[in-house]
């Protein structure tokens, strides 16, 4: 969809002849029948008079085509202005313009991210160049006119009101820089900008380009078929066993079919439900349909991008994956399947402040001829979280949709044992089963009495490929989010202290080469493995009387897992103890079942750790250093 369309005359002359915003407003809404803010008014006002002012030179076609607020089908992306017209050699050639305000920006760590500041303060965001070129991406992996006629998209940035580029400009953002030019304030940058626009559009074509774009095929591209299976390819850890290749074939059958459909894929840790996303997301890919993996936490989706890719500039695949707040306005059945891994995870409002939209499960349901839900109820772990298997089906019947129940049993996770998920479930006092001991041999699960000798030998395992981790209950203030020097997880009467993991890893932070010095939490961690997990349980959860009590008033208070447990107390006291209760479990049990090999843990509380010590089987087994020898190594330890 497209705001408004003109060529660079009629432009000019809505610019200099009347209000442009006014009637780009008065195209909004009649277009979308909603309003906008003042402040995206004003944003036009400034912005396009400032763009008028590059276009109104006679070394730029007067029937160029112009676009204004071009919305990328399937997507929630808008591009600020459009170009279209003719090169020297007779090409069709396009070039998307990314209008900016901003008068300052800082450096981050975080690959293609810069930091400025907005109306609600500030906050990271894409850099300019990066956002121009991650558009025009979209444009040539999805839309068949461009792709098919082999049409030239030229990205490119205006900040109209930014005089030193120094920071923009800076070596870690060349490469985008080089691939969608940056132009800036003042008369000079202004020229450069007409410069680079009448080499590209040398004939005009009165928007014809542009008319055949809005109406063309949104499908996925052969070369970005190719280039995901390509990444899957000799990939170890997406091959297909047992009942993950059952369900994956029957998804694709059903979701290839065309007919409404809700499929939930019920698994416990470990049995390769986001393994089968990723692989479904290859697959319906191939068959040309429009699919995307989606999850509520970036985490999980940083971390398959960054696999897949093998780097952090993503340029082919970042457009196959989206947060669980995309679809709020998304019209029905725009997708052909949509896959949600972590489903437990959905929440009922989207946005920061959870005030928008109405229902992430049915907004997802309806935008999606087939939606596919992958869950584990049991890995619920903040108060918002709404998937329930009960919740999707009811959602679905509201719309019509047939809906099929399939089962991840294996395991693959926590050397492929169900013993010892099952003892997590007993100990955790989650639910009853056959399994109140831990068995010798039925998993790596070690207690320390020292936060330190866990931290040393989770330092000692990470050393052989850069997977094995620290991560806590959410029971320490991040001090170190504005005081980078601070520690968080502070425990003195051992002498032990480190810090929350850095907010400049974002969600890679599970695979960044130095986050090993860092304790992570289950926002960082959730729908995510390694190796060797080493948890610390905080003062949230122990043990007395051989039974375990959850203390939510432990929680830190910056924690927004259980937001809302006060209020809920005061009008349900039983129900909001009941759901608490369940949240701090259920954060401990994904916690303890992310290692793979082997899962270590620190109590804060002396009787927890005797609780969880005195339900292990076996443990002076000859030839591997038992419980209590790590014990006297521990107090050694921390004595030095």
């Amino acid at each position: 969809m497209i705001i408004y369309q003109s060529t660079k005359g009629g432009f000019l002359d809505d610019a200099f002849g009347q209000d442009i915003e006014t009637v780009v407003l008065g195209a909004y809404q009649a277009r979308t029948g909603h309003r906008v803010a003042q402040s995206e008014v004003r944003a036009w006002k400034e912005s396009l008079l400032a763009m008028a002012k590059v276009l109104r030179h006679e070394s730029i076609p007067d029937d160029c085509g112009v676009a204004i607020e071009y919305v990328i089908p399937q997507t929630a992306k808008r591009i600020d202005l459009l170009l279209s017209g003719i090169d020297e050699l007779g090409h069709s050639k396009l070039i998307i313009v990314e209008l900016k305000q901003w008068k300052t920006a800082t450096l981050t760590h975080m690959d293609g991210l810069v930091r400025t500041r907005f109306a609600g303060g500030e906050s990271d965001t894409s850099h300019p160049s990066y956002q121009a070129w991650s558009y025009a991406e979209l444009l040539r992996n999805f839309n068949e006119v461009v792709y098919s006629r082999e049409v030239a998209v030229q990205p490119c940035a205006y900040l109209h009101n930014f005089v030193d580029g120094a920071i923009l400009n800076d070596p870690r953002y060349q490469p985008y820089v080089d691939k969608a030019p940056m132009f800036l304030s003042g008369q000079t940058e202004r020229e450069r900008l007409r410069a680079f626009i009448a080499r590209h559009v040398h004939r005009g074509d009165r928007g014809d380009l542009i008319v055949q774009i809005e109406n063309g095929r949104i499908r996925p591209s052969r070369r970005l078929i190719d280039a995901l299976i390509g990444m899957l390819e000799g990939k170890r850890e997406f091959v297909l066993i047992d009942d993950q290749k059952v369900a994956h074939e029957t998804v694709v059958v059903e979701a290839s079919e065309g007919a409404k459909r809700v499929i939930i894929i019920d698994g416990g840790p470990g049995t390769g439900k986001s393994v089968v996303a990723i692989n479904l997301l290859a697959a319906l890919t191939a068959r040309r349909l429009m699919a995307k993996y989606v999850t509520k936490n970036r985490a999980p989706r940083a971390v398959f991008e960054q696999t897949l890719s093998g780097s952090y500039r993503r340029s082919q695949i970042a457009s196959l994956f989206a947060g669980s707040g995309e679809f709020i306005e998304t019209p029905a059945d725009t997708f052909d399947a949509l896959i949600v891994d972590e489903a437990h995870r959905l929440n009922e409002k989207s946005g920061l402040y959870a005030n928008l939209g109405n229902n992430q499960i049915e907004e997802i349901i309806r935008a999606a001829r087939c939606a596919v839900f992958f869950i584990d109820e049991d890995q619920r772990v903040t108060w918002r979280d709404i998937g329930r298997k009960s919740n999707i089906a009811a959602w679905a019947q509201k719309a019509g949709a047939a809906v099929t129940h399939l089962k991840l049993a294996s395991q693959f996770r926590c050397s492929g044992s169900d013993g010892y998920l099952a003892w997590l479930d007993q100990v955790l006092g989650i639910r009853d089963t056959a399994n109140p001991v831990l068995e010798a041999d039925a998993f790596d699960f070690r207690v320390f009495e020292s936060p330190n000798e866990l931290r040393r030998l989770i330092d000692e395992k990470n050393l052989a490929n850069n997977r094995a981790r620290m991560v806590a209950g959410y029971c320490w203030d991040w001090k170190s989010k504005r005081q980078p020097s601070a520690f968080d997880v502070v425990i003195p009467e051992h002498s032990f202290a480190m810090q929350w993991n850095l907010a400049q890893d974002g969600g890679l932070w599970i695979t960044a080469d130095r986050s090993v010095e860092q304790i992570g939490c289950i926002h960082t961690c959730q729908g995510l493995e390694v190796d060797y997990v080493g948890v610390i349980v905080g003062p949230d959860l122990i043990a007395r009387a051989g039974e375990i009590v959850t203390r939510p008033e432990k929680r830190s208070r910056q924690d927004q897992s259980i937001k809302g447990y006060k209020k809920a107390l005061r009008a349900k006291p039983e129900e909001a103890r009941s759901k608490a209760d369940a949240i701090i479990k259920n954060t401990y049990r994904t916690l303890m079942t992310r290692g793979m090999k082997g899962c270590y843990i620190y109590c804060t509380d002396a009787e927890t750790a005797a609780y969880f010590r005195e339900r292990i089987a076996h443990r002076y087994e000859p030839g591997r250093p038992d419980i209590g020898l790590e014990m006297v190594a521990d107090k050694a330890t921390d004595a030095r």
